[in-house]
């Protein structure tokens, strides 16, 4: 049975591990205690909602969205940040549970929607987003301005 849930304090190095291969994933350098102090930061600051999947007591997936708002419509939004399944648990519908979760805590705050940007070459993500009622944007363009002084030793 898999369980949808946000995760304690005690799951957080189950996370961390996760959250460090998800980061893999998009060509990361490894980095797990990173990882804690990151997630550690979001979830007790409030900076961020964290959903985990729990399968016979093992974390196995989860996802991460961040507050936004829109000022044209003058309500809150949340940007689906992250979202990652073990590679050996796929296929078992993990990911369409996490993105559900992400749906109903969408509708309880009473948010205008979610948000999400996958790579192009992601298969599984961009084959599930539409099953899960989520349209592609080609209304608008996006930008990204990087800021060159930034270094990851600083945050």
């Amino acid at each position: 049975m898999i369980h949808i849930k946000h995760p304690s304090i005690e799951q957080l190095p189950a996370l961390a591990q996760l959250f460090d291969a998800y980061r893999v994933f998009y060509k990361k350098t490894s980095d797990v205690e990173g990882a804690i102090t990151f997630l550690h930061e979001r979830i007790e600051q409030k900076e961020s909602v964290v959903f985990v999947a729990e399968m016979d007591g093992e974390l196995v997936g989860f996802t991460q969205l961040y507050p936004l708002f829109s000022s044209t419509n003058m309500a809150r939004m949340w940007l689906l940040n992250d979202l990652f399944v073990h590679p050996e648990k796929r296929e078992k519908g993990i990911g369409k549970l996490l993105m559900h979760a992400a749906q109903e805590h969408c509708k309880r705050t009473q948010a205008l929607g979610i948000s999400l940007e996958t790579e192009k070459n992601n298969l599984p993500g961009n084959a599930l987003y539409p099953k899960m009622g989520f349209t592609k944007d080609t209304d608008h363009n996006f930008y990204y301005w990087e800021n060159p002084s930034f270094s990851s030793a600083q945050s």
